[in-house]
């Protein structure tokens, strides 16, 4: 096995120094370009670089065309870029032009070794936990820049020591599976994850779930059993539908969140427990909170970190490699006959509002291996639910809304939205995205995606 060959375009003649040093233990052959036209024609003529970093000594504009060439080489070679500027804002920019990683310089050893060991260009063998960190999000079948950048942040708090994190998002965007990514991907992915759907569990079975039970606790208590809590122990305790707990739930909870300890039904001795919580919601706390069925303390200790998923429809681009993956799986259990979409029809699922987000994709195609007979899905074969939207859009195509109107696209208005939003909160990040009612991180996608 030959070692991976890494083109470092930079001209600062300290940087590949540090590299070196970074590589120190790894055998690698590095090509050095001072230049971007010399970087762009070693692209062009080699064909084994396995793995790109480029600074931004030279602009911006220089990192873009090195990323594009490298996107025509090989849509999965990996590019890290070695800004000159340290802000998020930055960083959001490089990874929606399709970076692999974005290190403000000056660089670190142990920064630079983390971000190679991300691009698994290494064949060497590594540690089995190290392996599952990587492959964590794999499950997870995305293309769109939102989705890349939900799952680097997503991969950075897994591996810090935040206790809860609360993930917000439409029912069936997929929130357990970010939840199992994050156990994965973090230091307590040797210990259990363990799922409860608080929503799915009768509220006077709810405690007696979480915290457990000794024998004898109540009437039908016939032996001693441990709630979810301690299940848990030095992994991961994921709470789905957390709105849905009763309020003497939510005060238990929020004991254990703030003491460690758990108080089992009919037990008089506390039990430490060492766990991470995850929780999930697609309600609107702060709105339940004002509504008196939510507490606000539990969700300042639930909120911590939070990761909004974004619905499908956010997100068109990542119909098509979701269906393709859901057709592989059709044809490898199944023996589906189907291979592909045709264009025609993949428009009008793009064009679909998705209210079932990713669930309602899958029961789409599950339903299209029964009915269509042919090798391509052409839009005839789509269910009637989903081709009225489109034919709805068309019947509505007479008569101009306000907002089409004014003739611009759907980028211009948001775009309009952004900057009044940020003009009235003289550009406070936090009281514009309460005031467009979207997180932080998509409010700065959001400033990325059009240079605000």
């Amino acid at each position: 096995m030959h070692p991976p060959v890494l083109l470092l375009i930079s001209t600062d003649p300290q940087t590949k120094p540090v590299l070196e040093q970074a590589l120190a233990d790894r055998q690698a052959t590095i090509l050095a370009a001072a230049t971007t036209e010399e970087g762009l024609q070693i692209l062009k003529d080699q064909a084994d670089i396995a793995l790109v970093l480029c600074d931004e000594s030279q602009g911006r504009i220089a990192s873009q065309v090195i990323l594009a060439q490298a996107r025509r080489i090989a849509q999965n070679l990996p590019v890290i870029i070695l800004g000159t500027d340290g802000s998020a804002k930055a960083a959001v920019e490089a990874l929606h032009r399709g970076a692999t990683d974005y290190l403000a310089q000056p660089v670190t050893i142990k920064d630079l070794q983390t971000a190679i060991d991300n691009t698994h260009v290494f064949e060497a063998p590594v540690p089995q936990a190290r392996e599952e960190r990587l492959s964590a999000f794999d499950q997870i079948v995305s293309r769109s820049p939102q989705m890349k950048l939900l799952k680097h942040l997503a991969t950075e708090v897994a591996q810090t020591d935040a206790t809860t994190i609360l993930i917000t998002g439409e029912s069936g965007t997929g929130k357990e599976l970010f939840a199992q990514g994050i156990h994965a991907a973090g230091p307590r992915s040797k210990g259990p994850f363990v799922a409860l759907n608080c929503a799915g569990i009768p509220e006077h079975l709810l405690e007696s779930e979480l915290f457990g039970y000794q024998r004898g606790a109540f009437t039908d208590a016939k032996q001693t059993k441990r709630g979810r809590f301690q299940l848990a122990e030095s992994g991961t305790l994921f709470l789905d539908e957390i709105g849905e707990m009763s309020s003497s739930a939510q005060a238990k909870l929020l004991r254990v969140l703030e003491t460690h300890q758990v108080d089992p039904l009919g037990d008089t001795h506390s039990i430490h427990v060492d766990i991470r919580v995850i929780a999930a919601t697609n309600e609107d706390l702060p709105a339940q909170i004002k509504a008196g069925r939510f507490r606000l303390d539990l969700y300042y200790r639930l909120n911590v970190y939070q990761l909004r998923i974004p619905p499908l429809r956010e997100r068109p681009e990542d119909i098509e490699p979701i269906l393709t993956s859901f057709l592989e799986t059709a044809r490898r259990d199944h023996g589906c006959r189907i291979k592909g979409i045709a264009p025609a029809a993949l428009t009008i699922l793009q064009d679909h509002d998705w209210p079932g987000n990713v669930r309602e994709l899958h029961n789409v195609v599950e339903g299209l291996t029964i009915t269509c007979k042919d090798e391509m899905i052409q839009p005839n074969h789509l269910p009637i639910s989903v081709r009225a939207t489109q034919s709805a859009e068309q019947n509505g195509k007479t008569e101009k809304s306000p907002l089409l109107a004014y003739g611009l696209s759907v980028d211009q208005m948001e775009k309009k939205m952004l900057e009044e939003a940020l003009q009235r909160t003289s550009g406070n990040i936090s009281e514009a995205s309460r005031l467009l009612k979207i997180t932080r991180n998509t409010l700065r996608y959001r400033m990325a995606k059009y240079q605000l």
